[in-house]
């Protein structure tokens, strides 16, 4: 299987649960919406392409050329590669992490999950962290307590800090979804994604 954090492999599962395509329309949706998140390009795209392949997560449909272009591989996703993308998308979702960029990439993938699954993951993201400043609080209080200088915990302040903020704003997220005012209507369209190779 793919390794779990491999942000490049999971962005080409979910753009292929949208479209069969080949790496290079991958390469250009990835650039022209802004997916930050992944970085070597194109080295690590063509990479998570034989990796997926590999694991048989996604097979070559078929190869066409362009003119005098070379022979491009189009690939599709799998019925396996479906049920990976949804699971290691939950999981990114519910689980906090230290490095911030796998929240960032899979709020950006969110509309490859139906709406009740990412609604749970986010909801048990909101307890786990939960759980996290509990622990930090009750770590703070015992380190002051037993006396350390306040200026020896800061790291652990802000660390509280920068989970407290995310538990708001992912609540946020779910208020906004629940009312209504965020919806998967129009989000993982493949017409959108031939919309955006287009321009």
């Amino acid at each position: 299987m793919a390794r779990r954090h491999d942000l490049v492999g999971l962005t080409v599962l979910a753009m292929l649960s949208v479209r069969a395509s080949h790496p290079y329309e991958l390469h250009r949706f990835i650039i022209d919406t802004h997916k930050d998140y992944v970085t070597g390009l194109p080295r690590s795209l063509y990479h998570a392409v034989d990796r997926l392949a590999g694991d048989e997560l996604i097979a070559p449909a078929k190869t066409d050329r362009e003119g005098r272009r070379p022979e491009r591989t189009v690939y599709e996703i799998t019925d396996e590669g479906r049920r990976e993308l949804a699971t290691r998308l939950r999981r990114l979702l519910q689980e906090p992490e230290p490095d911030r960029r796998t929240l960032v990439a899979a709020i950006s993938l969110i509309g490859a999950l139906p709406p009740e699954a990412a609604i749970k993951a986010l909801r048990l993201r909101v307890a786990a962290l939960t759980g996290a400043i509990g622990g930090l609080d009750a770590q703070m209080a015992t380190m002051a307590e037993n006396g350390l200088p306040r200026l020896l915990m800061l790291e652990l302040e802000c660390d509280r800090a920068l989970f407290a903020a995310e538990q708001d704003w992912v609540r946020g997220v779910l208020d906004r979804i629940e009312s209504g005012e965020l919806d998967w209507a129009g989000t993982v369209k493949q017409s959108l994604m031939e919309r955006a190779l287009e321009e």
